[in-house]
């Protein structure tokens, strides 16, 4: 079973805040971004043009389950993962830590440099982030055991923060 879940917005920090919740407690850190790119040996900015999305997101429900049910370490997860509903019922089942970074725009900007490589920020990245957060930010809250903010902060600080919160002996 994991340590802890990650879930947010693109920009939230979930893959360097992982990183160092991993260094904390001494686990591996498994991104389904990253490994949604291994399996399929191309970019998710490739998955969405050349398959589109909905083949992104068959790729990305297999990854996050599997990941869910045999990884032992943090998970950070796909900012889209949660729209699932299997995703979300296994991350509701309240075995696992599932922490909300939460993230404002005005951080979240600078973070993801709204680039070609976040494919549903492409066209008016500032606006189709706040439209994102207009749908996701009920859906993270609802599956959130732990929300915290990210705004002006390191990796590591959040990642001792959540360390402490899940009880992890440091």
């Amino acid at each position: 079973m994991p340590k802890a879940v990650l879930i947010g917005p693109p920009g939230a920090g979930k893959s360097s805040v992982g990183r160092q919740l991993a260094k904390l407690l001494s686990c591996e850190i498994l991104d389904t971004d990253l490994e949604i790119e291994k399996r399929s040996n191309k970019k998710i900015a490739e998955i969405f043009t050349e398959d589109g999305e909905p083949a992104f997101r068959a790729i990305e429900k297999t990854v996050v389950l599997e990941s869910l049910a045999n990884a032992t370490g943090v998970i950070a997860l796909g900012g889209g993962s949660v729209l699932d509903s299997d995703v979300a019922n296994k991350l509701t089942a309240g075995l696992i830590p599932v922490i909300y970074l939460e993230v404002s725009i005005s951080q979240a900007a600078p973070r993801v440099g709204f680039n070609k490589e976040r494919p549903l920020l492409a066209m008016n990245p500032r606006q189709q982030w706040m439209a994102l957060m207009e749908k996701r930010r009920g859906i993270y809250e609802s599956l959130a055991t732990l929300k915290v903010s990210t705004d002006n902060r390191k990796p590591a600080e959040v990642a001792h923060e959540i360390a402490e919160a899940i009880g992890a002996q440091l």
